[in-house]
This record gives C-alpha cells, structure tokens and sequence, in this order.
C-alpha cells in the first residue's frame, strides 16, 4: 500500500493540491501498479475533501474503488459520515495499540477502548464500508505492553475486519526486533493479515521491511521519496528493489519498476521536496561512475555492476567528467557523443577536464566538444603575450570598468578603463595599452556566446569571437563558467595569434 498521500503528506511543508492528488493517485494505481492507496485522512479540510471526492469518482469509473483506503477515527461515526459522502469504501481505523497511547492520551481502559472500536466497525460494516485497523504505536506496545497488544488481537479475531496494519509509529524498532515481534503475532494467529508499516527515524525502515517480510508480513506501507512526518517512512523504490532481488522465490509484487523514477521525479516537483542525489534507485548520482578506475571496470567484464542495472528503472548509467575522471571516463561520455580521439588528444582533454574538476566546476558530457575545441585549438601559436591580471567593476549608475595587466615579451603594462559592458570596457583598456605601444588590434566584427544543449546557469560557457585585420579574418574561442572569462581568454588567443 503506498501512502504518499496521506503519510507522506505530512512531511513538514508539503500540501498537495486536489488536481495533484487526483494526479498522483492515477500514476500509483495505473502506473506504478501498487495495490492500495491511502490517500487522506478524514475530517481534515474541505480541500481534502474534494481532493479525496475527486479520486473516488475516478477509481470507481474505473474499477480501482476498493484499492482507495482513508484513515478514519474513533469518533461515533463522523469519519463513516464523511467518507459515505466522499464515496469512499475502505477505512483504515486509527486505534491505540500501546497501553502507554490509551492510558495516556485517551484515558480509557482497554475494554472501553474496544467497546468503541467495535461499534465504529459495526457501523461501517452497514455502510458498507470495509475495515481495516491500525494499531498505532504497536512497536512500543511491544516493547512494554506485550499483554495489552496480545489482548487487542484476541479481540480483532472477532471483528469482521480485512487487515491489521502495525506500525512502528516512531521508527524505533531495530531489525531483531521487527523479526522478534512479527514472528510471535504471525505464529499466533496464522490466518489473520497483518501490514507493516515502517518510519525511518534510525534510518532502519527498508532493513525492519525484510525482516517483516521474512517474519510473515503480508502488507507493506511505503512511500514514494520515503516521504513522511520526521525522517520519513519506507521508502517504496527500495523496498521493490529489495523485493524483487532478495525474495523473488518468496514474494511477488506488481509494482512496475520502470515507472519508479518518473514518478519518484513528478511528485518531487508537486511536493517540493527535493529527493538526495545519493538516494537508492531514484537519486541523481545512484547510477553515476566517476571514478575512472570504475569505467575502466566496467570496459572490462562490468567488474563495478551489480544486479540494480540502471535500465530496470527506466535509468541510464553515466560517468562524471571532474577531477577523479580517468581516459576510460571520457571514453565512455565520447561513444555517446560518436566521437574519437587519439591517446595524445585524450591525455591533453583528460587534464582539462581535471583542472576544472578541481575548480569545483561542473563537467558535462555536452560540454565535451567545446573543451576539446579549446585544448586542441589551444596549441596552435607561441604565447608572448599573457593577460597577468584584471579588474572587472559593474555597479548600479556607473559605468562598467576595467583595469588590465598585459605582459608584452617579458614587459608588463597596465591599463585602466570604462566601456559600455565590462567585455567593452576590457577592450578600451587594451586599445589604450596598445595605442601606446604602437600597436593596432584587430577590429572585433562578430561575437557569439553559447552554453551545451541542457545545460543551466552553471554551464561551461564558449564565447567565439570573429575578428578583422587588414588581410583576414579569423575566429578564436574561449571557454569558461564565466561569460566575459571565457570572452577574455578569446581575446588572450588573438593577440598571440
């Protein structure tokens, strides 16, 4: 069962709207293909009312109403009411499954507690409604009122109920016990489905699913992102994965592991919670190499793959370009582009593309061909002119200005200023630098900037500039993070050239 929408909507921040929960809601059912979903809780808000109003007609247009599950209260009847007029079918009753929750916060003895429980199930039942029954804080009922959970289930044997959902609400079982705990109620009452339902705090939520899993869990509760109050819950791709590779002779499952990622990518956008690139099986990085040692491997018999092959979940396998890139690194980004190098050429890109690695600049496989431009175009003439340093001033009423220092032959001189942009301002300079010394710069005559295909606002960025002298034409081009770096570096190559 996935409960994105309703325990994953509690994750600090997050709201969805009705049209994105009718969305989202969809895509689990008739995309991902998961069993259940609970998707509100009742007698929230009228906005959850709709939203909850909204896929009720869907599911039951088609044939997906009694896969809809709400969380409802022991509250004489008003959470029956609201369902019954969103056209809701299944409640998931929130019920006290730790002596401490019902003697604390209820105030109630457990047979006045099950006495309650018993007549919300009744009257659901004349309603129509199915019924399935949380035990919240069930993993510290354990852990300090074994009795009172043993007591709770010998009366729910006699309840027309569905399932018995257990959760470890605070996310404090460790794996031994999720075994320990599941076994002894499983042994017990054999005929009965019992769901598990997993929080994160430990960061134990997928390792405490398999052990529940082994111990005779028939349900699992998990979201997508592992969204949820605090630390979150279960999250669903992993658990799937794990499923899928470590108890394929045991369990079989329905959710489609091709629809993870896209999923996992539309309902970050609608929650705004942003997923860690490092995040099993959906994370940006997850199936990225960039050791070049690990290209290297995979060239050689896939000595650095394991069985999540990125195409299982609609992904593709990258390799980095930064600072610990390797030839094979490159290697690999190049066939996808259809290029080749030579070894010579590949040594010269490799440190390239290392030195902006270690400038914490990032590399992408778009960016290729306009670093090999650049190194390979870079050689071509002796360097006896070097730009040593500058100042790039842009302020608010003033116009942009620019101080230079430009080595000549082993002379430095420097030069100070404005234009109508810093670029501009930079080339007053050099003119006034070079009209002192006698010397004509060529005319500049075209100036294009461009960024690889994709790429944002941190891109690597190439500057081709055009210039006019007396006899020819000719380009140089410059590349850099910096739009006017890399104009400057373009610059830096026509007056060697």
């Amino acid at each position: 069962m996935d409960t994105t929408l309703r325990d994953g909507e509690q994750t600090s921040g997050v709201s969805f709207s009705a049209a994105e929960k009718l969305t989202i809601a969809k895509l689990l059912v008739e995309e991902l293909h998961v069993d259940r979903i609970e998707i509100a809780s009742a007698r929230v808000s009228e906005g959850e009312f709709n939203a909850v109003k909204s896929i009720t007609e869907w599911a039951s247009e088609h044939g997906h109403i009694d896969q809809v599950e709400i969380l409802t209260f022991v509250d004489g009847g008003q959470s029956i009411d609201w369902m019954k007029k969103a056209g809701a079918k299944v409640q998931n009753l929130l019920t006290k499954g730790s002596l401490n929750h019902l003697t604390h916060q209820l105030k109630k003895t457990p047979e006045q507690h099950f006495s309650e429980i018993k007549k919300a199930i009744e009257l659901a039942q004349k309603e129509g409604i199915a019924t399935n029954v949380y035990l919240e804080d069930w993993s510290n009922g354990m852990r300090n009122s074994e009795e009172y959970v043993f007591q709770y289930l010998d009366f729910l044997t006699k309840q027309p109920v569905v399932r018995i959902l257990l959760p470890d609400t605070l996310g404090i079982l460790t794996p031994s016990e999720t075994y320990e705990y599941f076994s002894k109620i499983t042994k017990k009452y054999p005929d009965l489905h019992f769901d598990f339902h997993a929080h994160n705090d430990y960061d134990l939520g997928v390792a405490n699913v398999m052990e529940g899993i082994k111990a005779g869990a028939k349900g699992l509760h998990l979201t997508v992102n592992g969204m949820g109050e605090r630390a979150g819950n279960a999250p669903l791709a992993s658990v799937v994965a794990v499923i899928n590779d470590f108890f394929k002779d045991e369990v079989e499952i329905s959710v489609k592991e091709t629809a993870l990622y896209s999923v996992s990518k539309l309902i970050e956008a609608f929650s705004g919670f942003g997923v860690p690139v490092n995040k099993p099986i959906v994370g940006e990085n997850v199936f990225t190499q960039t050791a070049g040692i690990h290209a290297d491997g995979d060239n050689k018999n896939n000595l650095y793959f394991n069985d999540l092959m990125p195409k299982r979940f609609g992904r593709k396998r990258q390799y980095a370009l930064g600072k610990t890139s390797g030839k094979a690194n490159i290697e690999k980004n190049l066939q996808e582009l259809g290029l080749e190098l030579n070894n010579e050429d590949l040594k010269k890109v490799t440190q390239r593309i290392i030195e902006l690695g270690d400038k914490k600049e990032l590399v992408t496989k778009e960016d290729l061909p306009y670093i090999i431009s650049d190194v390979l175009h870079g050689n071509l003439y002796e360097e006896k002119i070097t730009i040593e340093s500058y100042v790039l001033t842009h302020s608010k009423g003033l116009k942009p200005s620019t101080t230079v220092a430009v080595k000549i032959d082993g002379e430095l001189f420097e030069e100070h200023a404005q234009g109508d942009g810093q670029f501009d301002a930079f080339m007053n300079a050099l003119n006034k630098l070079y009209t002192r010394k006698k010397m004509v710069l060529p005319k500049l005559v075209d100036y294009a900037v461009r960024i690889p295909p994709g790429s944002t606002s941190d891109a690597l960025c190439e500057t081709i500039i055009t210039w006019q002298t007396e006899d020819n034409k000719f380009v140089t081009r410059g590349l850099d993070s910096d739009q006017t770096v890399s104009a400057i570096k373009a610059t830096k190559k026509m007056l060697n050239i």
